[in-house]
């Protein structure tokens, strides 16, 4: 670690400062559990036949999106609807 850089959590300027500082703390003594150690993002997968994902691929293309968001538009549409007809 060169002389002008600080470790962000121990101060430290060396690796052996470094090392002595976390020979008596624990990264717990950092947490704070307000806020999530990490984030997470669900994706599920779902078999499309490989025509209809061809076709699919097609209308993103010309429309200039990823299949994804197509895919994922369509469905809140299609969902809507039914929502709609279903409360009717």
């Amino acid at each position: 670690m060169g002389a002008s850089r600080l470790s962000s959590v121990s101060q430290a300027d060396t690796d052996e400062g470094i090392g002595e500082f976390w020979d008596t703390h624990d990264f717990t003594d950092f947490d704070n559990p307000a806020i999530p150690d990490v984030k997470f993002e669900i994706i599920c997968a779902v078999p499309i036949e490989v025509e209809l994902f061809a076709a699919l691929e097609k209308q993103a293309q010309q429309r200039g999106v990823q299949v994804e968001t197509l895919v994922n538009l369509w469905l809140q549409q299609r969902l809507t609807e039914q929502m709609q007809k279903m409360s009717a």
